[in-house]
């Protein structure tokens, strides 16, 4: 553990450095509404994976990796990974065609108003920003507690620090910024990853002798046979993938792709990439499991680094992490505020740009707010997550079938969804992790999220073949989303 004072340096610093960059990048330009939302058609390929990148790795890779690997081991490391990258590979999919048929869209919400209509809309929007401002609060409660952990600075000072230069040179370059500051943010991580690995490995004498270790105190976590591993990882998959398809930031890249063609590639390879950061830092986990210092999983990164690493290689762990909260924070922001802006644009279509501009601004800056008072309180959020994860697991099948399926309505949709989320809630585990429901399998998570995704995705499926069948409901012409959704300036 280190100094206070140094700790407050080093994250004023690291922090002061982002927000200069991302302000003197924007500082000359001018930005209409467009470039602050989307950046249309501006990234090539290298860029698009760097900033996904950067904003789909945030402070949680310190935390949940390495807990995961505490007690359901490698097997289920590997399923995290591929959770990880599982939407990476399926915008390469929904995004050349969500471009194709709305291709002066913002948000995923304008596709959703004009496709189902109202209700749907609501329902689409509320899990948007509920899922998006729950990974807001636990990036900056994470940082929060990896500062606290390192140096007993209080948890608000970080949050405040951290957060508020965060949102200053979100709210004023917006994406732009935003996407400048990932491109740095990016060509950091790996090697300040790296470097702290490599670290705790001559630590600990090697790598044989530290897996060694693992074999010798809990062997079930190194075999890829282990049940629990197994079952964690598969849920990993289910959730990851449809939570991250209602990230605003991810459809905001979708657009700020040159064309389809660096969408496809910069989303192939960061999803290549981000298979092995998780795994890297999930290792940590296992080597606090050899060392004895895994008493408190969710920390467990945090305890071997304090248990084994020079105050320099400490500093670095410091450093990673608020390169780590920045990159994925400004994401966030962002892209709450964006889905709120385009929505706005459309309720109030004669608003000049500048309104919608100053809007959004506020908009950035407010939800910081509660964010903070969360992340200085120390909440934990993983049970808000299990929630938000849930929602969206019933929701994405509904939702985006309608991007093929022209025989599937609004009602469909939304009736859909909400089955598949009540099916779901049967099994879910209420917040002690125990089954509410006296049935078999309950309070098991992957049996909720596969219940509540299997459930959406046949009743979906039944809707459309019976509207079909019946002739009931007309066919909707997808040449609409083109007509109907406009570029907000220019």
């Amino acid at each position: 553990m280190f100094d206070l004072w140094v700790a407050l340096v080093v994250t004023l610093a690291t922090s002061s450095v982002f927000l200069s960059l991302g302000v003197l990048y924007v500082r000359r330009r001018r930005l209409s509404v467009e470039d602050y939302l989307v950046s249309r058609n501006s990234a090539g390929s290298t860029v698009a994976t760097a900033t996904l990148v950067a904003s789909v790795i945030g402070a949680w890779i310190l935390f949940s990796p390495a807990e995961t690997a505490t007690w359901a081991g490698m097997v289920a490391l590997i399923g995290y990974g591929v959770g990880q990258a599982a939407p990476l590979v399926a915008f390469m999919v929904l995004g050349p065609r969500m471009r194709r048929l709305m291709p002066h869209g913002h948000s995923l919400t304008e596709y959703v108003w004009h496709r189902y209509g109202r209700l749907p809309y609501l329902f689409t929007l509320g899990v948007i920003v509920f899922y998006m401002f729950v990974f807001l609060s636990a990036e900056l409660t994470g940082i929060a507690s990896a500062v606290g952990l390192l140096s007993d600075t209080p948890l608000g000072v970080t949050a405040i620090i951290v957060g508020l230069l965060t949102v200053a040179y979100t709210a004023y370059g917006g994406i732009r910024a935003s996407i400048f500051t990932d491109n740095i943010q990016f060509y950091l991580i790996l090697p300040l990853l790296l470097v702290s690995f490599v670290a705790v490995v001559i630590a600990l004498d090697g790598l044989g002798p530290a897996f060694d270790q693992v074999s010798e105190k809990a062997p079930q976590l190194l075999s890829m046979t282990h049940g629990p591993g197994i079952e964690f990882g598969v849920t990993l998959i289910i959730a990851i993938l449809a939570a991250n398809m209602f990230h605003q930031g991810f459809w905001q890249r979708v657009y700020t792709c040159q064309d389809d063609k660096a969408l496809r590639r910069g989303f192939a390879v960061a999803g290549l990439i981000v298979v092995p950061i998780i795994f890297l830092a999930g290792l940590f986990g296992l080597m606090a499991v050899g060392r004895g210092t895994a008493d408190t999983p969710s920390v467990a990164l945090f305890s071997l680094v304090l248990d084994v690493m020079p105050a320099w290689a400490m500093i670095v762990v410091l450093v990673l992490a608020i390169v780590l909260v920045m990159s994925s924070m400004d994401t966030l922001l962002n892209g709450i505020a964006s889905a709120v802006t385009s929505d706005l644009a459309r309720y109030r279509p004669h608003l000049p740009g500048h309104s919608l501009l100053r809007s959004s601004r506020v908009m950035t800056v407010l939800l910081i707010v509660p964010a903070i008072f969360i992340a200085s309180k120390g909440y934990s959020v993983l049970y808000l997550f299990l929630i938000a994860d849930l929602v969206c697991a019933a929701a994405v099948f509904p939702v985006f079938f309608g991007l093929y399926s022209r025989r599937f309505s609004g009602t469909a949709a939304l009736v859909s969804s909400i089955a598949g989320l009540a099916v779901g809630t049967l099994f879910f585990p209420n917040p002690d992790f125990a089954g509410w429901v006296p049935i078999p399998w309950a309070g098991r998570t992957v049996v909720s999220f596969g219940a509540a995704l299997g459930a959406s995705t046949l009743l979906s499926i039944a809707f459309a073949a019976l509207s079909g069948r019946m002739g009931r409901a007309p066919k909707y012409d997808f040449a609409r989303l083109r007509e109907q959704v406009h570029l907000i300036e220019g």
